[in-house]
């Protein structure tokens, strides 16, 4: 999950009084917990994750253990100004697809639903394209297993293990996620799933060279100590 924490409003973009949001398919504990998980992201997504993605080394992160990772750029829907948020995404039928974890009052959610208009950095590739809420049920559903079975050990464990809920169970306790399309726009290239996307094998040449790089400078500091 990851959220801007700038320019919240209700999901109406109106000056009335702010709805109430539906309640989300979390634990008793993970739902008292969530306002500092969504500091610790903003921290983590702000200071790592967006300059990591945003420089082209994002195909250094994803894997099976922690997930895969793009980012959304969005444009503040009260201050014009371009927003950032590391999200996990999975590639189904030619569109990116991702879900806002804190509900339909996400901040990068509510600027989307404003402005459709949208930038998708990916590991290995950019592109502008349009963001749309998903509302079919069955793309819904499809989607959004795709995206739990993406989130890697950690992610999976903060949603919880979803895989017995049938479809009408998993609509009624996760329903309330929007799940978002994004579809690239004219002129550009298709989007296939590549090696370093959710389900590809790129991650093991990554991890790899990093595991090699670390032994690598273990040895150089331990020879450095023994001086």
């Amino acid at each position: 999950m990851a959220a801007d924490h700038h320019d919240v409003t209700d999901h109406r973009g109106s000056a009335g009084p702010a709805q109430v949001a539906p309640a989300l398919p979390y634990g008793p504990l993970l739902t008292h917990l969530l306002g500092p998980l969504r500091r610790a992201f903003l921290f983590l997504n702000g200071g790592f994750m967006a300059p990591l993605i945003r420089s082209g080394f994002g195909w250094t992160v994803g894997s099976p253990m922690n997930g895969w990772y793009f980012i959304l750029r969005t444009r503040g829907r009260r201050s014009g100004v371009v927003r950032e948020a590391p999200l996990g995404y999975v590639i189904r039928d030619g569109a990116v697809y991702c879900v806002a974890g804190y509900g339909a009052t996400t901040p990068w959610f509510l600027n989307l639903v404003a402005d459709p208009s949208v930038e998708a950095i990916l590991p290995t590739r950019r592109f502008r394209g349009r963001a749309e809420p998903v509302t079919d049920p069955t793309e819904w559903l499809g989607a959004y297993r795709a995206l739990i079975a993406s989130f890697g050990l950690l992610g999976q464990a903060i949603v919880g293990d979803t895989r017995d809920l049938d479809d009408a169970e998993l609509l009624a306790r996760h329903g309330v996620l929007p799940v978002i399309r994004i579809t690239p726009g004219p002129g550009e290239p298709p989007l296939v799933p590549g090696a370093f996307d959710p389900g590809g094998n790129g991650w093991i040449v990554s991890w790899g060279a990093q595991l090699v790089l670390g032994i690598l400078a273990l040895r150089w500091l331990a020879s450095r100590g023994g001086r």
